[in-house]
This record gives structure tokens, sequence and C-alpha cells, in this order.
């Protein structure tokens, strides 16, 4: 095994440059345009909610295209761990984002048409644009868990944990947003059928709240995952045990006594070790070999930094 193959490389858990992010955003645009309209020609609450819903999620996209393209900076003198961390700060705004524009409207409007019910018509035209959402925003998803389960079957991961915790912050976010929009597509069609049955707009008013609550955790769970990584996370154990046996077969390395692992970016890690060269060269011989071998493990696409230095004799090897 190389230290190449011991590390998952970008392409392997990124989609293709912003691919599924990209889909979103042109199926949130087209959905929000019509739940619009059908909000305003039909008066119902949970119509509204959706409006709001997808108008929150493209906007989100946007900000998800921009935390790839700031992630996607190299390394300079100032920021010698590149800018992997951007990807984090961009996508937590578009959590907050879910948050304030889409769950806080929803539930402000539900409950406003609670306290002050209005009656609504035209539910042929809600159905229909739910209906036509539904399969835009099907295809997002499905898009989008056709990548996850692709690169889950490469790193040797399930898809539903590569979700969760994978580094790729868009792509989770992107699978988040798309299931909580068919979701929301339900409660709001389900909200407007009471409402058409029973005559009372206390079940739409019902329905846009039930929206605003799923965005409210959809974005809480959001804005914790993206905490996590730009306070630092380290990757999976297996990794961590893949890169340890790479390491160790190396020709230039005996021992490895110490080995730390943090991401600095979606599929972006930081690398510190000891180690215990092979030989016995004298003290400069041994610090350029150190360095040689830094700069080869810098080569691999999924390190950013690479940091070695010397065993002391009586540490304990880690144990594989």
């Amino acid at each position: 095994m190389t230290v190449s193959s011991a590390v998952p490389d970008p392409a392997t858990e990124r989609p293709q440059k912003s691919i599924a992010v990209v889909v979103a955003f042109v199926a949130n645009v087209l959905v929000a345009l019509a739940k619009s309209v059908a909000a305003f020609l039909t008066g119902s609450a949970s119509m509204l909610a959706e409006a709001a819903h997808s108008w929150a999620d493209a906007g989100n996209e946007i900000l998800l295209i921009v935390a790839d393209r700031k992630a996607a900076k190299p390394s300079d003198p100032g920021h010698p761990l590149g800018y992997g961390r951007e990807s984090y700060v961009w996508s937590l705004f578009a959590a907050v984002g879910l948050f304030t524009a889409g769950a806080v409207v929803s539930v402000t409007h539900g409950v406003q048409e609670l306290l002050e019910p209005e009656p609504a018509d035209d539910f042929l035209i809600a159905y229909i644009v739910l209906a036509v959402a539904f399969v835009l925003e099907g295809v997002s998803f499905v898009q989008s868990i056709v990548q996850v389960r692709r690169d889950a079957r490469r790193l040797g991961r399930s898809a539903v944990d590569l979700t969760l915790n994978g580094s790729n912050s868009t792509l989770r976010a992107v699978i988040a947003e798309d299931a909580a929009a068919l979701v929301g597509l339900v409660l709001a069609a389900t909200g407007i059928a009471l409402h058409e049955i029973t005559g009372s707009a206390v079940f739409d008013a019902i329905g846009s709240i039930a929206i605003g609550l799923l965005l409210g955790v959809v974005a809480v769970v959001l804005i914790g995952r993206n905490r996590r990584f730009l306070v630092g996370v380290v990757p999976p154990t297996g990794v961590r045990e893949r890169v340890a046996r790479a390491l160790l077969e190396l020709p230039e390395i005996e021992r490895l006594t110490y080995l730390h692992l943090e991401f600095i970016g979606p599929e972006r890690l930081s690398l510190v070790a000891a180690v215990d060269l092979a030989g016995d060269d004298p003290e400069s011989g041994v610090a350029l070999r150190l360095r040689t071998l830094e700069r080869r493990i810098e080569e691999i696409p999924a390190i950013g930094s690479a940091v070695l230095t010397l065993s002391v004799r009586d540490e304990a090897s880690i144990d594989l």
C-alpha cells in the first residue's frame, strides 16, 4: 500500500465541481417561482411557507457555490494550510440562512394564519405546482444520492455515514435540503388537502408551522456539522489506520510513535507524525530526509500539510 492509496483523493468524495449544487440551484429557482405564483393565486399558508423554503434553498445554493470556490484557493504565505475551512464558514452561513429565511418565516406565517385564518381557493393550482416541484426536487435529490453512494463505495463507508460525517459540507447541505424539500412538499399537500376537505384554514396553518419546524431541525443539524469541522475534526479511524500502515511501509520509516490527522478543508488533511528513520545518518542528513519525506507526502492530493519529527527512543510504537 502506498500513502496515496491510504487516503481519499478529493475527487472521490467531492461532487464533480459542484454539479449537485448547480442542479439543486436551478431546481430551487424554478420551484420557488412556481410556488410564489401559486401562493399568490391560492392564498394558501402552506404554499407560502413552501415558497419561502425554496427561495431560502436557492439563496443557500449560491452560498454553497461560493464555499466551494473559496475552499479551492491554493495556500499562500498567509494561509499555509490553505483556505479549505472557508467551505465550512460559508456552509454555516447557508445553514443559518435556511433557519432564518425558511424556518422562522414559515412558523411565523403559520401562527399568523392560526390567529387570523384566511380562505383559500384554486386548490388545483396548488396541487399541480406541488407535483411539478416534487419532480424537480426529486431530480436534484437523486443526483446527490447517486454522487454520495459512488463516493461511499470508493471510500469504503456507508452513504449515511458519509453524508452525516463526511468532510464535504456542500454535498451534505444539498442532500439535507433536498430531503427536507421533499418532506415539506408532502406536508404542504396534506395541509392544503385537509383545508379543502374541511374548509378550515387551521390545517393549512399547521402545515406551514410543520414545514418551518422541519427546516429548523435541518438547519440546526447542518450548523452543528459545520461547527465541528471549523473547530477541528479528525478523520475516521479507518483512514488513520490506513495512513499509519502506509507510512510504515515506506522504506525510510522503521517506526511510528505519533500520528495526528485533522481535516483542514473538504477532503484535505493535515498530517503530523513522529517517526524513527531507517539507518543512522548524521543530524544534517536526517533533517534532509525528513524534509524530503514531507514533500513526498504533500504530493498526495488529500494531504494539505505534512510535518515529520523524530521519535524518542523509549516512546511506544503505534499499535495497528
